[in-house]
């Protein structure tokens, strides 16, 4: 019997700290700015292709960027997309950015990084 207690009082206790947690604006809008970095990324995922031809033609080159520039592309317009999927579906779990930079518009000549 006093096991049952003291895990009802555990169970209690971790219910009002989970309850406070969600309730918190940090919760709602770390999950909130997740989800709409995630839909935004998967459906400009595409857009990593000539930012990657024009990020590499203006470091090394137009036969550089027309060469690596578009096989870079397509790996990181396939990346951006899958972990934009991947933070739509975990929206719930709010973590910081996977992504740097967060949108294809910011800093439109860095190169991508996760």
């Amino acid at each position: 019997m006093k096991i049952i207690a003291k895990l009802s009082l555990i169970l209690s206790f971790l219910f009002i700290c989970s309850s406070h947690a969600i309730a918190s604006s940090g919760y709602i809008s770390g999950a909130g700015e997740k989800l709409v970095n995630g839909v935004v990324n998967v459906a400009t995922g595409t857009l990593e292709l000539p930012k990657n031809i024009v990020v590499s033609s203006v470091d090394k080159g137009v036969a550089y960027g027309f060469s690596v520039g578009i096989i870079t592309g397509v790996m990181h317009s396939i990346a951006r997309t899958a972990v934009g999927a991947l933070d739509v579906v975990t929206f719930l779990l709010p973590t910081g950015p996977s992504i740097h930079p967060n949108y294809i518009w910011q800093d439109v000549l860095t190169e991508t990084s996760y």
